[in-house]
């Protein structure tokens, strides 16, 4: 088994002193530059009891290094503190004629498909599935299903369920023929994969931070095309939404000129303390270099896992799968604990196991989770 030059030092993550990280798919293991801004924030509050100043300075920091993660203009994204909240704010904002609708894959991350058929529920608006091949999705499933009525089509980058990635700019061309908006979740692929917005002709885009970006829950970033969301009212919305939020001016509207205006309240100081820091840490790594390691330990993950006669659900195919390998396991929930026990924290999910490393990762860290997982199953 030949040992890879590890990107990082594993010495920078302190979890790492006690456990076997294999889970950034759901949380991965935060560098000590994360762990030293959830100090700063601390310290802040003891020693200085308020600084409005210094932590709009890092809600700032944080939106500008996502920014740069997906090449967009700060003023294209907004802060919130789920994808749930952003996906409903979105879809909540659209406003939908008689015959138009929204498509969703049956690879999409639950919340999506909720927050879309609570628009049909209140609103009456068409819903359609659009179906899956195995967990996978093909370019003749999305031209069946887009036509002209189709007003939104979502779509994960990564599916979180078995690692499948997907062609963004292919479904994008789809889209921008029948004139339908592309909202792409792309929790389970930023941070391991490059994105660029504009190349790959996205308009919205939502992505949280603790897993393969290395953050904490609670901060989510919303990517809204600039010349789209200035179209936009937002359906919820609160002072930090508007062009001046410390005008406090009780009686007018005024939103702020592009996706800014989707924020809300207070934004989650020290949620962006810790992105800040975290999105920092993957920008001085470089995606290009996270893909690259990442691909090597993935091809590792299928090859072995096979090798021990395991059942794999991800596509053998690395241009078609991100870091996640999915394993099928009877009983996925007690195989997560029973590793747990073991100091090996992965991810199960209905049922399948999840082995997602990261830079920090090695093959035999891999090795070892499955030797494991092969013995206890």
């Amino acid at each position: 088994m030949k040992m890879m030059k590890l990107p990082v030092e594993r010495s920078d993550f302190p979890t790492l002193q006690n456990k076997i990280m294999l889970s950034s798919c759901s949380q991965s293991a935060p560098p000590q530059a994360v762990i030293d801004a959830l100090d700063a924030y601390k310290y802040s509050l003891i020693e200085s009891g308020m600084e409005w100043g210094e932590w709009i300075e890092h809600v700032e920091g944080a939106r500008k290094n996502f920014a740069e993660l997906i090449s967009c203009d700060p003023e294209e994204v907004a802060i919130l503190s789920s994808v749930s909240d952003a996906v409903s704010s979105v879809v909540n904002s659209l406003d939908f004629k008689d015959d138009e609708g929204i498509c969703v894959t049956e690879i999409d991350f639950p919340c999506i498909g909720q927050v879309s058929l609570s628009k049909k529920l209140k609103q009456g608006v068409p819903v359609t599935f659009i179906p899956h091949q195995n967990h996978m999705m093909k370019k003749e499933d999305y031209e069946a299903a887009i036509n002209e009525n189709t007003k939104l089509t979502c779509v994960p980058h990564i599916s979180y369920y078995n690692g499948f990635k997907q062609d963004i700019k292919m479904i994008s061309d789809i889209a921008k023929r029948n004139d339908s908006l592309l909202l792409v979740d792309a929790y389970q692929s930023a941070g391991s994969v490059p994105i660029n917005v504009k190349e790959m002709g996205v308009d919205i885009l939502v992505a949280g931070l603790q897993k393969y970006l290395m953050g904490i829950p609670g901060i989510t970033f919303l990517y809204i095309k600039k010349e789209i969301s200035a179209e936009m009212i937002p359906a919820v919305t609160g002072w930090f939404g508007q062009s001046n939020p410390f005008a406090f001016d009780l009686k007018s509207t005024d939103y702020a000129d592009s996706t800014r205006r989707f924020n809300t309240g207070t934004p989650p100081i020290v949620n962006a303390y810790a992105a800040e820091a975290a999105l920092k840490y993957i920008l001085n790594i470089g995606v290009d270099n996270i893909q690259a390691y990442l691909q090597e330990l993935s091809s590792y993950t299928i090859e072995y896992a096979e090798q021990l006669g395991m059942k794999v659900a991800s596509p053998r195919n690395s241009a078609e799968k991100g870091a996640t390998t999915a394993i099928y396991v009877e009983h996925a929930d007690k195989a997560e604990t029973k590793l747990k026990e073991e100091g090996i924290v992965v991810s199960a999910r209905k049922d399948i196991i999840r082995i997602a490393p990261h830079v920090y990762n090695t093959k035999q860290d891999i090795k070892r989770a499955l030797d494991h997982l092969k013995e206890w199953t």
